[in-house]
């Protein structure tokens, strides 16, 4: 499920820098960092919450 999710996150970033995506925050192609953020948490989320 990471590197699917990985794969999206890579891919919606390249698609923002080249037509920007219009939601609100990402309206410039400047602003593609944000997504990577979003994607640091969600991961770092995994790792807090799957089972040992």
């Amino acid at each position: 499920m990471n590197k699917l999710f990985s794969i999206l996150l890579i891919a919606l970033m390249l698609f923002h820098l080249w037509r920007p995506l219009g939601w609100p925050g990402l309206r410039r192609r400047g602003d593609f960092w944000r997504l990577a953020i979003v994607g640091m948490v969600v991961f770092g989320l995994d790792v807090l919450l799957r089972p040992h």
